[in-house]
């Protein structure tokens, strides 16, 4: 199974695609990880997503979609669930070209809602604990605003595919993970 998973910065993606990973046997591939590794390598397109990052902005189609396409070739037999891209419109139309290239199309949209006053809540504590230098309240903010005007648009293009499932990312980090396994309708096996 190809999942995108989607939501607010905060909302809880990565926690949740890291045990639909554990649970489904997929890779996991996070675009902000791919960034974040790129930025540690200090590699020339790491060093321009650094810049970007730090201002809140969103990084390059460019960038990206070339990191996300070195990832998808190295494999994944049993599918990926993909965690932070695409993030606009043109993103999703430009994965729906690479994966029916790679012969991989996504077979499930995962919407993750979550109040924003809760993101940022949850975002401050991130930052905290992990030291993120691009999780500042203003750049949360900002980062929720981007959001807004363009990811969330990938949503209805989604739903006009007819593979959107949303989810209430409100709650325990186990009664979201139930709400996600009734959608993708996993089977418990205990």
């Amino acid at each position: 199974m190809r999942i995108v998973i989607m939501g607010a910065p905060g909302s809880g993606k990565g926690t949740q695609a890291a045990l639909i990973v554990k649970e489904m046997g997929l890779d996991h591939i996070s675009t902000g990880d791919l960034l974040r590794a790129a930025v540690a390598e200090g590699s020339e397109l790491g060093l321009r997503a650094k810049e970007v990052m730090d201002r809140g902005e969103l990084v390059s189609d460019e960038i990206v979609l070339g990191l996300l396409e070195q990832r998808l070739q190295k494999g994944g037999g049993a599918g990926f669930i993909l965690d932070g891209y695409p993030r606009n419109i043109a993103q999703a139309e430009a994965l729906d070209a690479l994966l029916e290239r790679l012969g991989q199309p996504v077979d499930e949209a995962l919407q993750i809602d979550v109040d924003e006053e809760q993101v940022v809540e949850r975002i401050a504590k991130r930052a905290a604990l992990e030291g993120r230098s691009d999780d500042t309240e203003e750049t949360v903010r900002n980062r929720l605003k981007v959001y807004a005007e363009q990811t969330a648009p990938v949503v209805d293009f989604y739903a006009r595919k007819g593979i959107l499932s949303r989810v209430l990312g409100e709650g325990s980090i186990e009664e979201v993970f139930q709400r996600i396994r009734g959608v993708l309708q996993i089977q418990s096996e205990s």
